[in-house]
């Protein structure tokens, strides 16, 4: 069996469609990072998305874990030309709402879609378990990175899956097991 620990990365307190941007977290909770840290499997291998959000969280709880090499494909949708807009300021905002209700192949502009987020992240994911298998791994990710594995391991539509909430700090837990994937927790806060 394999279980991944998905950690939300720290809040960055922007009010924007955050994708790729690399605006970093704050991490200014300590007593926090060290209850999630505490939480977590210690002999987990840690690895997190190469934005510095991400990083950074990883590191603030990585504590005597092993490392793992940053992973690009944990990084969050590609906004495109939304990215770090707010939901008011986009130029079409039917587009924008479609996007949202209907979330699969519609694309941002210049950017990409919930399917092409889903199938970059399960490749990761199925790289690292093939890689590392039977561990236990802790992956600091992304709202939208999380949810493509929610979806995944309930089997939901994508739009089941948005109405999940992801808060940051966060641990969703999910164990692959026999061919499957089944959900432990969703969102705990330690």
């Amino acid at each position: 069996m394999s279980r991944f620990f998905w950690v939300r990365h720290g809040p960055t307190h922007a009010r924007a469609m955050v994708g790729w941007s690399d605006i970093p977290a704050d991490l200014s909770d300590g007593a926090r990072l060290s209850r999630l840290s505490a939480h977590l499997p210690e002999g987990a291998l840690v690895v997190s998305s190469d934005l510095i959000r991400a990083r950074a969280t990883a590191v603030a709880i990585a504590g005597a874990r092993p490392r793992l090499p940053d992973d690009p494909d944990l990084r969050e949708i590609h906004f495109g030309d939304w990215e770090m807009q707010g939901f008011d300021s986009v130029s079409d905002p039917e587009h924008l709402r479609t996007f949202w209700e209907q979330p699969g192949a519609l694309r941002a502009p210049g950017g990409e879609s919930w399917d092409d987020l889903s199938a970059r992240v399960g490749r990761a994911v199925a790289r690292l378990r093939a890689m590392h298998p039977g561990r236990d791994i802790v992956a600091v990710a992304h709202m939208g990175t999380i949810l493509t594995q929610v979806q995944a391991a309930r089997g939901v539509s994508a739009y089941e899956a948005l109405g999940q909430t992801i808060d940051n700090l966060s641990v969703t837990e999910l164990h692959w097991q026999a061919g499957g994937w089944r959900t432990e927790v969703i969102n705990l806060i330690p």
